[in-house]
């Protein structure tokens, strides 16, 4: 066989083979025949794997960073608060440039996101906008006169009121609901599509096309964000579904069967985003189907985990990870906390409501349901955005925008009440300044993304751009953490975040290879912990919480738990120090307590060191005092996609 035969297998990695081949004398010529193995054709013909380590990679190389939640004024409830600005002004500001606010403040990003989703509500989609205009239609009903003119005479504040209060009780003007049907919904649904094409700009800037379905009803919150994989050409060849009878529906299950037909009309692609469950009463993650008294069936569990493969499990509402009550020995779950009733406070949360609602219990009920029914209805991907009403995605803590456009940065908004109901009263300062999307694509356009939320290869962060790797398998070493690319190890001995793992092998336990990277503007990162959940040997659901990498010289203590990095804030200044914590962490860590017969997941979290919260900035800035219960800092934090671990059935 000629030596250029045996390079060509090499190149093409073909492996378990030998080959004859002839022997060279020094003249080059053959004098015999001889065995050449494949390790040995490796080692002749370096060729086959390049030098560089960096070439012909397949996998992603980096997260982008986005939000997948953001309202406009094309909003019903944002233009009703107040927001003035529109789809365009949005993308233009997540690209980086700066915009005037709808209080009219000068923002901008201290860096550009890499993509937006403009979610705004389908409900009564465009209305906003066009009673501002004064549209024809709107100035025809006295009613819509009435609201047109208030805004115009300053008392804009007033009609949102009324507005507000007219649409929750249904006495809405019937002349001015915007029916999927009609043109005006329409119109708008072609600017919200026009804007993103114009605004997507492949391989720098992705504008993914998307709305909010928003299930309600009783004020529990159901909301879902519909994600498009597709341009303009098939997104506005339909209208999105609301919940607006006879056109659509509340319930979770008929936005999926909308989903199909879409996806069967067009030939497009489309993911629901599941939020803020904290604000459901206890409706998100049923075990029994709303409304029908029925456990969930093997039905609705494959339907749900085909549309929705991520969750959003921190945004402006409070963060949803988990509770203190549910996890009552993890130190770190009492964070951005928002649990006094549903989304308008006209019901109060008890304590049998919250496993219902939280992401980590969400991901327990699922393990339960799996073994019940054969098919896991709850296996997400996390993911945290925004949620924010002011047409700006500005949630760094020194940059925070607010929820709503009438709560854009002023004296007051620390101590101004932001909504109040029979369940209590929450104030504008316990809103949080949260979060971000970060997606680990091959490149950042529409199709890369959106097929990496769909493999639930991301992760939540409450605001820093901090890097975050986790992959999970059977053979990591601690040698794979002593490199400066993991992802080689990580993607070649085991799957990445959002992956399964089969039965383990004969004596082996799930290893996991972790690496974190500080935002590079930020706080350096106090430590890195694998959240585990499990069903034990009867089938009751359990959880625990190891730290696995860390930063100085801290050891845990004989309750097992690691001493706290300390705290540099200096709540006067608003200031803090980089002088604790560490700029990166890597480490590999093996189950101890694994049983191969149980259901699994594990998730990674990553603290930063404290900083000053939103408030401290605020209070310094305008220079007026806190009251006693407002906290002053916070560790910001990211929460990765599980990687779930399934025995041999």
């Amino acid at each position: 066989m000629a030596h250029r035969t045996i390079l060509k297998l090499a190149l093409l990695g073909v492996t378990g083979l030998s080959f004859a081949v002839p022997a060279l004398a020094a003249d080059g010529t053959a004098t015999d025949v001889g065995t050449l193995t494949k390790d040995a054709a490796d080692k002749l013909y370096p060729a086959k794997r390049p030098y560089s380590p960096y070439a012909n990679r397949s996998f992603p190389s980096r997260p982008f960073f986005g939000d997948t939640h953001l309202h406009t004024s094309f909003s019903f409830d944002a233009g009703a608060f107040g927001a003035r600005l529109g789809p365009s002004e949005a993308y233009r500001f997540a690209r980086g440039e700066q915009v005037t606010a709808s209080s009219g403040q000068p923002a901008k990003l201290s860096r550009p996101l890499d993509f937006l989703v403009v979610a705004d509500h389908s409900d009564n989609l465009g209305f906003f906008p066009d009673l501002l205009a004064g549209k024809a239609s709107i100035l025809a009903d006295p009613t819509g006169r009435k609201w047109h003119d208030m805004i115009l005479d300053g008392r804009g504040a007033d009609a949102a009121i009324e507005i507000i209060i007219a649409f929750s009780q249904g006495t809405f003007p019937k002349a001015l609901v915007y029916r999927p049907d009609g043109s005006p919904f329409r119109s708008a649904w072609q600017e919200i599509v026009k804007a993103a094409e114009q605004a997507n700009d492949p391989g720098r800037f992705t504008a993914l096309i998307g709305y909010e379905w928003t299930s309600n009803t009783a004020g529990n919150n159901l909301h879902r964000n519909v994600i498009f994989r597709d341009g303009g050409e098939k997104a506005s060849r339909i209208v999105p579904y609301t919940t607006m009878a006879p056109f659509g529906s509340d319930n979770p299950r008929d936005l999926w069967t909308w989903m199909a037909a879409y996806e069967e009309k067009t030939g497009g692609r489309l993911l629901a985003i599941a939020h803020n469950g904290n604000v459901s009463n206890g409706r998100m993650f049923p075990i029994v189907e709303p409304g029908t008294g029925r456990r969930i069936d093997r039905g609705y569990a494959e339907v749900r985990a085909k549309w929705e493969r991520l969750y959003e499990a921190t945004q402006i509402k409070g963060d949803g990870e988990t509770h203190p009550y549910l996890s009552p020995n993890d130190e770190f779950a009492n964070f951005e906390r928002w649990d006094k009733g549903n989304l308008d406070l006209t019901a109060p949360k008890t304590a049998d409501m919250l496993q219902y609602e939280y992401a980590r219990s969400g991901l327990k009920l699922g393990l339960k349901l799996e073994a019940e029914t054969g098919v896991n209805p709850y296996k997400f991907g996390l993911v945290g955005s925004t949620d924010s009403h002011t047409g700006l995605s500005a949630v760094e803590e020194d940059n925070y925008f607010g929820k709503t456009s009438a709560m854009e940065p002023s004296a007051e908004r620390s101590s101004r009440v932001f909504v109040k109901g029979a369940a209590g009263t929450i104030y504008e300062w316990e809103t949080s300044a949260s979060g971000y999307a970060a997606v680990w694509a091959t490149e950042n356009t529409r199709e890369a993304l959106f097929d990496a939320m769909e493999r639930r290869e991301t992760y939540a962060t409450t605001g820093p751009r901090m890097l975050v790797r986790f992959f999970g398998g059977f053979d990591f070493e601690p040698a794979d953490a002593r490199t400066r690319s993991p992802a080689l190890a990580g993607y070649s001995k085991g799957v990445p975040m959002g992956g399964d793992l089969g039965a383990a092998p004969p004596g082996k336990a799930p290893t996991f290879l972790v690496a974190a990277l500080k935002d590079p503007i930020g706080a350096n990162l106090d430590r890195y912990q694998i959240v585990k959940g499990w069903l034990d040997d009867r089938g009751e659901m359990q959880e625990k919480v190891y730290d696995v990498a860390w930063s100085g010289e801290r050891k845990p203590g004989g309750d097992g738990k690691l001493p706290p990095v300390g705290n540099t804030v200096d709540v006067a200044s608003a200031t803090w120090s980089n002088s604790i914590g560490s700029p990166e962490l890597i480490s590999v860590w093996k189950d101890p307590d694994f049983d191969p017969k149980q259901r699994a997941f594990y998730y990674g979290r990553v603290l930063e060191i404290p900083t000053p919260r939103w408030t401290t900035y605020d209070a310094k800035y305008y220079g007026v005092k806190l009251r006693p219960e407002v906290p002053t800092s916070l560790q910001e934090r990211a929460y990765t996609s599980p990687i779930w671990y399934s025995p041999a059935e």
